[in-house]
């Protein structure tokens, strides 16, 4: 995305669903039956879909050398490195709303 960040309102049924705008669901990929992850952070409620880009994106994560790092440490700088581009990408489509 480019420039001012695209946004929209929407509403929250009884049930706490809510619809999310045709073009995110494009953006990201979301298709009938796309599971996410509800995560609760700072700034709010943040929706991850787990769609197959998604998991292409992790592909080879779990691919480890045998004399590697432990899994444990080497989850924890990727947890890093994605929250890095996550909080980069919300800084540039917040950047113009302020």
């Amino acid at each position: 995305m480019s420039g001012k960040p695209k946004t929209n309102s929407v509403l929250f049924t009884t049930k706490g669903q809510v619809v999310i705008p045709a073009w995110l669901r494009r953006e990201f990929h979301i298709e009938n039956g796309t599971r996410a992850v509800v995560q609760a952070t700072p700034d709010g409620i943040l929706l991850k879909p787990v769609t197959k880009h998604a998991i292409a994106r992790l592909r080879g994560i779990l691919k480890r050398k045998p004399v590697g790092r432990p899994f444990a440490e080497e989850w924890a700088e990727h947890k890093a490195e994605e929250k890095a581009l996550e909080d980069a990408k919300y800084e540039r489509n917040t950047r113009g709303s302020r």
